[in-house]
């Protein structure tokens, strides 16, 4: 169950789906908050969240594959009658229909435009959903048609023990029960006025709801009379599960505490279990008791096997903010960011690995001149320096107190850090010793880029851009044209350059700064960071409360916006070349991209049934500068798509998703890449194919 969001020719080729090119590093499986858990038995279970979120998992929650939702909504809550038939809800009035096992999700028609929170079918064709402005929907055939009620008031959560017997909770302590399927609904006194967010019953006369400020509330003659319970937390609750009659367990917290209550007789004590939780959980569901999974913020995933009294993390990486990101090489890389958190990644992000910084401060900027060399710079002056990979960090000298932001180096040698009051540092040996050059401002300054020893340019606080012809003997003021707080800045040379700010602001000049003119971005967003591959090839990244990647292909003319698949903001991207490239952000957020962040449509021939895995043979080929590849699998499988150069280094990731019965058409854009010869590779279960392609300009 669910509660509100935090309140708050011969073949018919049919495209199925249109899939983002982003994909998650860290933390794993992923990093959108979760609402909501359905687990049916001790292996199966499904959770949603926010960005249309959808992962199953097959062996108890130890592993986690994505689905497509079709949907970049806020999922809310999820629930399954058997292996196949599911529902979802969520923003936007959104009901998604699965009969596979949710490798194909449906969108139903809920006749609303109102956010749903809550699902709940005790058959596959009986079903209920509430959400906002008190809607009620129900359905007798599996959600083909919906038939609207209303309440009057916001409801988070609905539950029904039979055909007939259901209730519902939400703000300001409503209770709604029905006994005839929901033709009447009658309110019950709850006794409270506050946010109620989930509610659960054993049978007809047995149940518990649970709210904000710790409430729970129970009932023993199926809603009648409500008894308030001492949970012994006065932080929200927001999801409750009951196993019989006397066990059962309620979720919640607050943005940095976990709660986790167990009760054994009713409620009458409840115990908590949470453990030191640093993340609040939004949904918790248990099957084939005691296996229990319980789902929150950053993704994070818990699972029980003692009904639970103690709880294991299923989800791995930190969700420290991270504030930016250098990769030397396609392979070797460091991101840096909160509290000192440095990781180090030697297969391009595959695995990365926290590396001991030598501080707790607040990491802002990493710069990576070579294998062994890395210099980072933070809060309160710090400086952190390697020369040997990371495997241990030194701290230097500074001299300054300020907050540092950025850092640039062109060689293992001559490096310039900027920061707060126009603080500018420059060191020629490594960061032995900094001296404080004169910036001519007492503005906060955000970044610094280099291109190369002598020409170098700093933005910052007011739109402040000064720029370096000496390697920073002289810093001249430069007229931006803005107020804005300049946050990114990039030169791909000595003349052009891109710099981005608060209200998606992007500014460019061609002429090393003595002019620069605005261009249209589509948007107000915060942009926090910049990097382009050529004159051309760019990305600008940044955010307010939801994360945003935009893209260029001709010098900043025009800007789109990509889909990253989450709403956490970014502050550092960086590519290697045109197609592969990362970004990282709040919540330990690291994402990568083999094909440049583009998504693609991929299509089913729906007529052709398969009976042998097969890979066939692209089309056309040679190609320029796109080809199509045609795929058959016949069975459910998860299937991976890849394309490898000649020295075996991936390119791309095409397919990376379970697949239902099909034969399947992806098509590859290679419009950035060199003519020469590539391999694309088919992985399914144990069968492996690999075929050769000639890209021909």
């Amino acid at each position: 169950m669910k509660n509100l969001i935090i309140l708050f020719a011969f073949l018919s080729l049919i495209p199925i789906t249109i899939s983002a090119q982003w994909f998650w590093q860290n933390p794993l499986p992923q990093g959108n908050p979760l609402n909501s858990v359905k687990y049916i038995s001790s292996v199966v279970g499904w959770t949603c969240g926010f960005q249309g979120t959808i992962l199953k998992t097959t062996n108890g929650g130890n592993t986690w594959i994505s689905q497509t939702s079709g949907t970049q909504e806020a999922l809310s809550d999820v629930t399954f009658t058997d292996a196949n038939n599911g529902w979802i809800v969520g923003g936007q009035g959104t009901i998604l229909r699965t009969t596979n096992g949710g490798i194909d999700w449906i969108q139903q028609s809920s006749g609303t435009q109102f956010s749903l929170h809550s699902v709940c079918f005790i058959s596959t064709t009986n079903g209920w959903v509430v959400g906002n402005q008190g809607i009620i929907l129900r359905t007798i055939d599996g959600g083909t048609n919906w038939s609207q009620q209303s309440s009057g008031a916001t409801l988070t959560s609905v539950y029904f023990t039979d055909a007939d017997n259901g209730w519902a909770v939400g703000l300001s302590g409503i209770i709604l029960r029905t006994t005839n399927g929901g033709i009447n609904w009658t309110e019950q006194t709850s006794g409270t006025s506050n946010i109620l967010t989930s509610v659960c019953f054993t049978d007809v006369n047995t149940g518990t709801a649970v709210g904000e400020w710790g409430t729970i509330l129970r009932t023993s003659n199926g809603g009648i009379t409500w008894t308030e319970q001492t949970s012994g937390t006065t932080n929200s609750l927001l999801s409750v599960c009951f196993t019989s009659e006397n066990v059962g367990t309620a979720v919640g917290g607050v943005w940095n505490e976990g709660t986790i209550l167990r009760t054994t007789n009713g409620g009458t004590i409840w115990n908590n279990v949470s453990g030191g939780i640093t993340y609040r959980l939004r949904g918790i569901s248990f099957a084939d008791p005691p296996n229990g999974i319980a789902v929150g913020d950053d993704g994070r995933i818990l699972t029980t096997i003692n009904g639970g009294a103690t709880w294991t993390l299923k989800s791995s990486g930190t969700t420290n903010d991270l504030k930016s990101v250098y990769f030397l090489d396609v392979s070797n890389g460091l991101v840096c960011g909160a509290d000192g958190i440095m990781l180090r990644t030697e297969n391009g992000g595959t695995d990365w690995i926290e590396q001991a910084s030598s501080t707790t401060e607040d990491l802002n900027s990493v710069s990576f001149p070579d294998i062994y060399n890395a210099i980072a710079v933070g809060y309160n002056g710090t400086i952190i320096k390697t020369t040997n990979g990371g495997s241990t960090w030194a701290q230097q000298s500074s001299g300054t107190p300020n907050h540092l932001w950025g850092v640039s180096f062109t060689d293992i040698n001559k490096g310039t850090a900027v920061g707060n009051y126009g603080t500018i540092l420059r060191t020629t040996n490594g960061g032995i010793n900094w001296s404080q050059q004169s910036s001519g401002t007492s503005e906060s300054l955000f970044n610094v880029f280099f291109t190369d020893a002598d020409h170098g340019t700093v933005v910052g606080n007011n739109g402040t851009i000064l720029r370096t012809t000496n390697g920073g003997a002289n810093w001249n003021l430069q007229s931006s044209g803005t107020t804005y707080q300049l946050w990114g800045v990039f030169f791909n040379d000595e003349n052009t350059g891109t710099v981005v700010s608060d209200g998606g602001t992007i500014l460019r000049t061609s002429n090393g700064g003595i002019t620069w003119t605005e261009q249209t971005s589509g948007t107000n967003q915060f942009f926090y960071n910049v990097f382009f591959t050529d004159i051309n090839n760019g990305w600008i990244v940044g955010g307010f409360g939801s994360g945003i990647i935009l893209r260029t292909t001709n010098g900043g003319v025009t800007w789109t916006e990509q889909t990253s698949g989450t709403s956490n903001e970014f502050y550092s991207v960086f590519f290697t070349d045109t197609n592969t490239g990362w970004v990282v952000g709040v919540n330990g957020t690291i994402l990568r991209t083999t094909n440049g962040g583009a998504s693609f449509v991929e299509e089913k021939q729906t007529d052709e049934i398969p009976d042998q895995f097969l890979l066939s043979n692209n089309y056309p080929n040679p190609f320029n500068p796109s080809t199509t590849i045609k795929y058959s699998v016949p069975q459910t499988s998860q299937v991976q798509i890849k394309v490898f150069d000649v020295l075996g280094n991936e390119i791309e990731t095409l397919v990376n998703e379970e697949k239902p019965t099909g034969t399947y058409e992806v098509t590859w854009y290679a419009e950035n890449l060199p003519s020469g010869i590539y391999f694309y590779q088919l992985k399914a279960g144990s069968f492996v194919e690999t075929k050769k392609m000639l890209l021909l300009k």
